[in-house]
């Protein structure tokens, strides 16, 4: 069974770094992709980063330059997001999402919640963790 564990949320302030982990436990595809996502308090769902099974990278344009995803393939894989000169307007709750190919290797938002047929999901989401940044 798919199941996307993150960590490394915390509150900072502006000019911060953190590093979000996020572990992938099962086995999805091949020819995954991963993604960052964030929610804002009121805001809908956006799109932050995106890697796949071959390390193409995707940013969205309000992290480039200060945002960083990365992963580590050993047991399980392992997605970061090395986030540098933090913002308030980066305060938000950050989920990963993988799917098999799908939208999220276009840094497209996928369906939340995902559509499943038992334990078989198009793609799937973590629970999400809290990055509070103050000015």
């Amino acid at each position: 069974q798919v199941q996307l564990q993150e960590s490394g949320g915390d509150s900072v302030q502006s000019g911060g770094s953190l590093r979000l982990s996020c572990v992938l436990h099962g086995y999805i595809s091949s020819t995954y992709c991963l993604g960052w996502f964030r929610q804002a308090p009121g805001k809908g769902r956006e799109a932050v980063a995106s890697t796949d099974a071959s390390d193409h990278v995707l940013y969205a344009d309000a992290v480039k330059g200060r945002f960083t995803i990365s992963q580590e393939n050993a047991h399980d894989i392992t997605v970061y997001l090395q986030m540098d000169n933090l913002k308030p307007e980066d305060t938000a709750m950050y989920y990963c999402a993988v799917d098999r190919g799908g939208p999220i290797c276009s840094l497209v938002v996928p369906d939340y919640p995902a559509q499943c047929s038992g334990s078989w999901c198009t793609h799937y989401w973590g629970q999400g963790t809290q990055v509070t940044v103050s000015s």
